[in-house]
């Protein structure tokens, strides 16, 4: 009987693969985009800076505190955001949330100094909130784990993206928009980049389903293949509140790995136009956005080639252990060679390393908690990432004014991307021989 079941069984997993590359090309490339506009919004204020600082008389300590301030906001509200979306669905939050973030971006092109900047920064962190851990949560909705890393790649690839793209764009705004009708050219950048996240806002709320029972996209047969194999790989339900998985030894564990990689994510993508500026000696925007995009392309070519090989070979840990300290070795190029050319190797060792990694960490959540304690669990893992990105830009921009270089900046840096490294590996998880 189990010789006649087998072929069937093969026929029935080609049928729901199928399916999900269905899924796949339908909804994470549309995910993928609209976080190529979240993203966006998020880093433009680091070209910004490049012409603003100067406009505004900011110091580089009132500019790290400009993202601690938009990163805080967006921190505080991650968990009440992530239950709204389990309450209203993702379709109309996930709409909400892009329409709202454009609305302050654009408005962060009126600032006049330096609290009218913070304020419009903590508006646009508020209104950002729950963005990343309301879609890793949808995605679960659709991916069973044996795709959840590319998945997860291709909705995070979206970071190197977007700064491959930006940075050359947003260097020839810089360059050729300013004075443009009486305009800084930083004051372009926000006009321009905070636009396409209000027009995706409506378009999200007729393409989204909150699910795939109300797909109108699938077929009945192909949502009964995919729900089929979701509940063959489904996660056992852990005991417990949902709460008490939240502030399990695991979940701690991740929350604290996670605010390390966090420093070298965010360090990366606030700081490195700056730093390519002054390790490369050029002062044209438009230079210096192509350089800092060449990282970022390298990065994009990566992720979704390391969360494959991580899905093909079902192990979690080392693949994300040996990106962070890829990230960490990046760093100390940065920070110790003089030579322009291994200079720029470090910043591609920490661009690829710390997104590659980020890309494994999400997988690894759902592996620890259940799907009543997710959307909970992962609000509050990048809760506490996000203190990282709003502690972060205040440390490096400190100490930078304080010793006048970036090698204690970056130092600092690596000790957390080697504390992330650490800190994953003690993580048990009820389902530890999957990851």
């Amino acid at each position: 009987m189990a010789a006649v079941l087998r072929p069937q069984l093969q026929d029935d997993v080609l049928a729901e693969d199928q399916v999900l590359r269905k899924v796949f090309k339908h909804l994470v490339t549309f995910l993928f985009i609209l976080y190529i506009v979240a993203y966006l919004d998020r880093i433009n204020i680091g070209f910004a800076a490049l012409s603003m600082n100067k406009e505004l008389k900011l110091t580089a300590t009132m500019f790290g505190l400009a993202n601690t301030i938009f990163y805080a906001g967006y921190a505080l509200f991650e968990i009440p955001s992530n239950l709204m979306l389990t309450r209203f669905g993702a379709r109309r939050w996930i709409a909400r949330i892009l329409v709202t973030w454009g609305i302050f971006t654009v408005a962060s092109a009126l600032a006049s100094g330096a609290a009218s900047l913070y304020g419009n920064r903590l508006m646009i962190g508020i209104a950002e909130a729950g963005f990343v851990p309301g879609v890793l949560l949808y995605l679960t909705y659709w991916f069973p784990p044996t795709y959840r890393a590319r998945a997860t790649a291709m909705f995070l690839i979206a970071q190197p993206v977007t700064i491959a793209l930006a940075s050359p764009l947003s260097g020839l705004i810089l360059d050729h928009a300013n004075g443009l009708f009486g305009i800084s050219g930083w004051r372009w950048l926000f006009l321009t980049e905070g636009i396409p996240a209000v027009i995706l806002g409506f378009v999200a709320l007729f393409y989204l389903s909150d699910g795939p029972a109300g797909a109108k996209w699938l077929t009945e047969t192909e949502k009964v293949l995919l729900r089929r194999r979701l509940e063959r790989e489904s996660i056992p339900a852990a005991k417990g509140s949902a709460w008490r998985e939240v502030l399990s030894r695991d979940t701690i564990l991740l929350s604290l790995s996670y605010f390390g990689l966090v420093v070298g994510l965010n360090s990366y993508a606030t700081w490195s136009p700056q730093i390519v500026r002054e390790l490369m000696k050029v002062h044209s925007f438009s230079y210096v956005g192509l350089v800092t995009a060449f990282p970022a392309v390298l990065t994009a070519i990566a992720m979704p080639l390391w969360g494959a090989r991580s899905d093909r070979k079902m192990e979690r840990t080392a693949h994300l252990v040996l990106p962070i300290i890829l990230a960490a070795l990046g760093w100390l190029l940065v920070a110790f060679v003089h030579a322009p050319e291994v200079r720029m190797l470090g910043l591609i060792f920490c661009s690829v390393g710390a997104f590659a990694g980020m890309t494994i960490f999400w997988t690894i959540p759902p592996m620890v908690l259940s799907g009543a304690g997710l959307p909970i669990g992962l609000a509050f893992i990048n809760m506490i990432g996000l203190s990282a990105s709003s502690l972060s830009p205040l440390v490096v921009g400190f100490l930078k004014d304080l010793t006048h270089s970036w090698v204690s900046s970056l130092l600092y840096v690596v000790v957390m991307l080697v504390g992330a490294a650490g800190l994953v590996t003690l993580v048990k998880g009820s389902n530890r021989s999957r990851f």
